[in-house]
């Protein structure tokens, strides 16, 4: 019993881990095997329910591929791009089914030896490539990591999620995980830890209580922006002020309606918005079928000139936009956006009060509201590198064994 739980905690590690490399085809290949060593042939209706969402957004696209000219190599990547999630959500609940309660401690321990990953890379690459500026600090260390962030929030509510972690590595693991999490620089991650912080603490209760927390918290936030747009950071600055000038754009950035994309300033500052733009138009263009079912799966949207990626290589026609609802848009029509908010909806849905369980009520629900902010700016689940997948299914799994021995212990 106990190799066999260490043989699944082996496999939880590897399938956070396999997405530091950043190979796509390795990620998604491992993760299909991992499923497949962790089958289980029972779970609850909730779990079924999403994975239902999920696979059904799949089959949409597929129909949807047949009305249009297969390209056999991008219909086989858009099927990887959307299972991926369901794969995600299976690798965390299976193994949490498998492992037990013992499965929390697992994930915290993982979000904390990523985080030293990160930090080491950091390090090394800074004495060997000289680190000079923001974009070079993002590009060798990595854009974001929502785990870490959980596994953070995790470790400084242990009381609140009844964990028993000693003072000492509670420091230790939260000083890791801050460092590494602030040397991500990104704004995604700041926000996704200011909403969970704000949900583990109540204030999203519709309470007058929380609603005055809520209201004094986006009003410290306005100010603080209205500081840095004071400031005014230049887009050429050295440093923290070009991570303050993304914070000054930050948004705009996602929301405009028109771009000038002649200018090169506005075209490069709001290009998560020019993406919107043109699906949207590339997608009605094609009439209501593609409106309601999407072109499918190997659809693309032509940029209309070719775009320097994160990558290191140049596109014109993308496969993927950073925005999840017009990625799915894209795909799958106004179903699948109308099933992606079901899953975000169904997802926060918990029914249980009991006063041990309160405060994983409040995480779905901030996990929730969080998954629609990563939706519009970065794909959500369906990013390449999306570990939260894993997180997700573990968190169902986790709170339905809580949950039975609540019950057990009623009876």
């Amino acid at each position: 019993m106990i190799q066999t739980k260490v043989y699944h905690k082996f496999l939880l590690y590897a399938s956070v881990l396999i997405l530091l490399l950043n190979i796509f085809e390795i990620t998604i290949a491992l993760w299909g095997i991992i499923v497949l060593l962790t089958y289980q042939s029972k779970i609850s209706s909730k779990f079924l329910t999403l994975q239902i969402l999920v696979l059904a957004t799949l089959f949409i696209a597929f129909c949807s591929s047949f009305f249009y000219e297969i390209n056999t190599h991008h219909f086989l990547r858009d099927f990887a791009y959307l299972i991926k999630p369901a794969f995600g959500l299976l690798i965390g609940y299976n193994i949490t089914k498998i492992v037990g309660k013992e499965t929390i401690y697992t994930v915290i321990n993982i979000g904390v030896l990523t985080a030293l990953i990160h930090i080491f890379i950091l390090f090394f690459c800074y004495y060997v490539f000289s680190i000079k500026n923001v974009n070079q600090l993002r590009e060798y260390g990595g854009y974001f990591n929502d785990f870490e962030i959980y596994a953070l929030l995790l470790v400084l509510f242990k009381g609140r999620f009844n964990l028993t972690i000693s003072k000492k590595r509670v420091v230790l693991f939260s000083g890791i995980l801050i460092i590494s999490s602030l040397l991500y620089l990104s704004r995604t991650n700041m926000l996704q830890f200011g909403i969970l912080f704000i949900a583990l603490k109540g204030h999203l209760r519709i309470t007058k209580r929380g609603l005055q927390r809520t209201v004094l918290f986006l009003i410290s936030l306005v100010s603080l922006y209205a500081y840095v747009y004071y400031l005014n950071p230049h887009r050429n600055g050295k440093g923290f002020e070009a991570f303050l000038y993304k914070v000054k754009n930050a948004p705009i950035e996602a929301f405009k309606t028109k771009i000038n994309k002649n200018d090169w300033k506005e075209f490069n500052d709001n290009f998560r918005s020019y993406e919107n733009i043109i699906t949207y138009q590339q997608v009605t263009q094609e009439g209501p079928r593609a409106i309601v079912m999407g072109k499918g799966l190997g659809s693309t949207v032509d940029y209309g000139q070719k775009m320097y990626t994160n990558e290191g290589t140049y596109i014109r026609q993308a496969p993927a936009l950073h925005n999840g609802f017009f990625t799915i848009f894209l795909k799958s029509g106004l179903l699948g956006v109308l099933l992606l908010i079901l899953f975000v909806y169904y997802f926060s849905k918990t029914n249980n009060t009991a006063q041990n369980l309160k405060y994983y009520n409040y995480l779905f629900v901030g996990s929730a509201l969080f998954l629609v902010l990563s939706n519009w700016v970065f794909m959500g689940l369906y990013l390449k590198l999306d570990n939260k997948s894993v997180f997700y299914g573990f968190l169902i799994c986790y709170y339905e064994l809580l949950l039975k021995n609540e019950e057990n212990e009623n009876q």
